[in-house]
């Protein structure tokens, strides 16, 4: 008979169990795209939001099980390399995503066409100030960057006070950076669909709103753990990639409000 020594694990990597997220998550994402496909097409959009609660339960899933297996102490050092390995290429996929809509952007903005008036931003287009609302915005974020930088340093000298304040403002800061952006849109001087200008300014602006909206999710999941005491210095890898994350969506907002509201107000603002 084999011995326990027999059956050890001798590699460091951790195995994971079977699982139904992938099969359950691959359903549920090709039952958003038809659900999308189906609205865009007027038919509909009972399918879309189904696929949308569904994709919704099997993150909620899915992550619940990675941060079960980091209490049993699955995520040794090796692992964890692994996993910021990973934080780091899908950070890196949602770069080019952005680099994009800025091509898509900047391809109109550097070549106006005739449809455009031969101008950037097109004529009867009225942008925003990019010192009013927008500009606030740019200081939430980047105070929210310093708020869980703050939460960030807390952690690695085991101060729980510090580290839960820093969440919390953080999670604060960002709702509301997403309700100033509602705002800001609801206020808008044209619609989505007139015009090239702003299709990119709305799809660009609020995908990065998106990301916000995720973002500010992922730290208030980590700000609830941090109440738990789930986190230590030396072992604390879901709060790190949240903290990448949103460092992320603040760097891409430096790029949105200097490309779209500043340099894209063309002479409408040029006083400023």
């Amino acid at each position: 008979m084999a011995t326990d020594a027999g059956h050890a694990q001798k590699h460091p990597y951790h195995l994971v169990d079977p699982s139904p997220w992938p099969l359950f998550a691959a359903f549920a994402a090709g039952t958003l795209a038809v659900g999308a496909i189906l609205m865009m097409q007027k038919m509909g959009a009972w399918l879309l939001v189904i696929g949308f609660l569904a994709v919704l339960a099997c993150m909620f899933g899915w992550w619940r099980d990675v941060v079960r297996e980091g209490k049993v102490g699955h995520h040794n050092p090796i692992v964890a390399i692994g996993l910021r390995y990973g934080m780091a290429l899908f950070i890196a996929s949602e770069v080019m995503f952005f680099v994009a809509f800025f091509w898509g952007y900047f391809h109109s903005a550097l070549m106006p066409q005739p449809a455009t008036g031969g101008v950037w931003p097109p004529k009867g287009i009225l942008t925003f100030d990019p010192f009013h609302l927008p500009f606030l915005g740019t200081l939430i974020l980047l105070l929210s960057g310093c708020t869980v930088t703050w939460a960030h340093h807390s952690l690695l000298e085991n101060d729980r006070k510090g580290l839960v304040n820093g969440l919390g403002l953080t999670v604060l800061l960002g709702v509301i950076f997403t309700a100033l952006q509602a705002y800001e849109y609801s206020h808008a001087a044209f619609g989505f669909r007139d015009g090239i200008y702003p299709s990119t300014f709305f799809l660009a602006t609020g995908f990065h709103g998106f990301h916000v909206i995720v973002g500010t999710i992922f730290l208030a999941v980590c700000y609830f753990r941090a109440r738990a005491d789930e986190f230590t210095p030396e072992k604390h890898i879901g709060f790190e990639c949240a903290a990448w994350y949103w460092h992320f969506v603040d760097v891409v907002w430096l790029f949105l409000f200097i490309s779209i509201y500043w340099w894209g107000a063309g002479e409408h603002f040029a006083g400023h």
